[in-house]
């Protein structure tokens, strides 16, 4: 294998013209001969790494600006495409906030080389397991530009090659945030390869990642039912997806008002335009007009458009009647569908059909019901009087995260550094054989 990466850097790398497979195939070259170096890397020299990065960052921010500006470009004067000009927008708090996640990733545990446990057999032979890391990961990701900096330092910091490739719409971020992250890493003594970077804009390349399963381990994709579609489609490579998040809220006929109000609003307009974001909000017909009066002043006031059933619609005179799509949509904007149900059966029959296995909440004073829903509700989270929105790996103590899987196998949820890596047996023997 090592040979042939040598053979091919040396044919590849003074081509003046590269057609997609072989411009994709020098990358994964260089990706794949980084994981042995990678791997092995101390957790201190990691860490030096991660706080280089950090300050690479900082220090570019007016480079990063220059290049945010241009992606945006093509979204200005077109209000239909505002929640897509917010997760692509980069200031100077959200460059503040990369540097400052990769910091915290550098403090948080290396769970390269933990054990797992260890035993001992009846014939003294030592069994034990501990994590390594999973290899080269493929992240393909639309739109959010920070992912490229979360990506790169959680691969990173668990011993992992990243091969990231951005959405279309923010190449020129992204391009700019993968050169000073590669810079710094290099100069902090990562080999080079370890952030590889996929700069060509065209589909092409995608399909031709999805099938690279000779580099790479495993592919992550964020996005929306296209990608997801395109990547179920072609991938030949093991995949964990992290699909779109149609989140839903229940609030239940025994439950403090005021609360439910709270989390309402927070969960749909803290920030409209994420995955964790509320799309649907189901009420129990009991306590329908007692929340939905003062909840529709409330969401009219942060300029939310409500879609709703017949019933929402006779209790908020402003609200639009929801047409049947608009429920299982990840609206992705400051668009709320309601839905008046007759009780908790209904509302998780709702979710069962409409929902997208992302974040369910359930608001209410009853324990039963509440310990009911999280039992019976299938969701990578599952949430009892809490804002759908904190389903998030910062939040729940992991560090930045990958993203959040919506996939059964391997990792469920916020993957932070522990879901990047797999396990290895380790065996100490005194010389036992097989009899």
């Amino acid at each position: 294998m090592e040979n042939d990466i040598q053979e091919t850097l040396e044919v590849t790398e003074e081509s003046p013209e590269l057609t997609t497979e072989e411009y994709l195939e020098q990358l994964l070259i260089k990706a794949r001969s980084a994981v042995r170096p990678l791997s092995s890397l101390l957790t201190m020299k990691k860490n030096a790494a991660l706080e280089a990065m950090a300050e690479g960052l900082l220090e570019g921010e007016e480079r990063l600006l220059e290049a945010n500006a241009k992606d945006l470009e093509v979204f200005e004067g077109d209000p239909s495409r505002a929640a897509m000009a917010d997760r692509l927008r980069l200031t100077s708090a959200r460059i503040a906030d990369m540097a400052k996640q990769l910091r915290e990733i550098a403090q948080l545990r290396d769970p390269v080389g933990s054990s797992m446990g260890i035993w001992q057999r009846p014939n003294g032979m030592k069994v034990g397991r501990i994590r390594v890391p999973i290899g080269v990961i493929g992240i393909i990701y639309e739109s959010r530009p920070n992912v490229t900096a979360d990506a790169a330092a959680l691969c990173l910091k668990s011993g992992n090659v990243c091969v990231l490739r951005g959405g279309s719409e923010a190449i020129h971020s992204n391009t700019a945030i993968a050169e000073i992250l590669g810079e710094a890493a290099q100069k902090a003594g990562i080999p080079e390869g370890a952030i590889t970077f996929i700069d060509r804009p065209e589909r092409e390349v995608v399909l031709a990642l999805l099938k690279s399963d000779r580099y790479v381990d495993v592919i992550i994709p964020r996005g929306g039912d296209a990608l997801m579609k395109t990547v179920t489609q072609h991938a030949t490579i093991p995949v964990i997806k992290h699909d779109k998040g149609v989140c839903h809220m229940y609030v239940d006929s025994d439950v403090d008002l005021e609360m439910a109000q709270r989390l309402s609003v927070n969960a749909k307009v803290q920030r409209c335009s994420t995955c964790n974001a509320l799309e649907t909000l189901l009420v129990h017909e009991k306590i329908a007009k007692k929340l939905l009066v003062p909840l529709g002043k409330a969401l009219q006031e942060n300029g939310v458009e409500v879609r709703g059933c017949p019933k929402t619609c006779q209790i908020i005179p402003h609200a639009n009647a929801a047409q049947e799509d608009d429920f299982g949509q990840e609206f992705l904007s400051l668009t709320l569908a309601i839905k008046v149900v007759k009780d908790m059966d209904e509302a998780m029959d709702h979710i069962d059909h409409y929902g997208s296995r992302h974040t369910e909440s359930i608001v209410t004073n009853d324990y039963d019901r509440a310990m009911r829903f999280l039992r019976e509700v299938d969701s990578s989270a599952v949430m009892v009087n809490a804002s759908t929105r904190l389903n998030d790996g910062y939040e729940f103590g992991l560090g930045a995260e990958i993203g959040i899987s919506t996939t059964r196998i391997h990792a469920r949820g916020p993957m932070g550094l522990e879901d990047l890596t797999c396990s290895k047996f380790v065996v100490y023997g005194t010389g036992q054989i097989r009899e």
